[in-house]
């Protein structure tokens, strides 16, 4: 089964992070720095459908924002690949949103990296969709009294 998920290119993916680091770094080793997030993130641990053109991943999220979700996975999608993504929050309707891998963390040998797994952005979000990614998040705070952002 696969759904296939079709938009323009995406000038915005140029210097897109890649293993935790910025494509074209020369430090391979370089730290995801907080500070290169746009949208404040927080933690879930919510399923999550992630079908591509070959790809039925079934998967857990890590966090969500406005502006996309963190799925764990040991073998992340590679960076551009379109996703159709299918998760249901608690007390919301189920959501079925598109979506573009835009950085990876893949399992290092070592272990030393306990979260892989691939930054999915949501894309040609609806207005309505939009709003209601809001009110979710809203409502993650509300239950959550105290709750930092990740």
């Amino acid at each position: 089964m696969g759904i296939m998920v079709t938009t323009k290119d995406d000038p915005a993916l140029e210097g897109a992070l890649i293993d935790g680091t910025l494509a074209g770094s020369t430090d391979s080793d370089a730290p995801l720095s907080a500070d290169r997030r746009n949208s404040t993130r927080y933690e879930v641990s919510w399923s999550v459908d992630c079908v591509g053109d070959d790809t039925f991943l079934f998967a857990s999220m890590a966090n969500i924002s406005e502006m996309g979700i963190f799925v764990l996975t040991t073998e992340p999608l590679a960076i551009g690949t379109h996703l159709m993504l299918s998760f249901s929050p608690p007390g919301h309707e189920p959501f079925k949103l598109a979506g573009q891998v835009t950085w990876i963390n893949k399992v290092r040998p070592n272990g030393d990296n306990p979260n892989p797994g691939m930054g999915v952005r949501f894309v040609n979000l609806t207005p309505d969709d939009r709003e209601r990614i809001v009110e979710v998040i809203r409502a993650i705070c509300y239950l959550r009294p105290g709750s930092e952002p990740s």
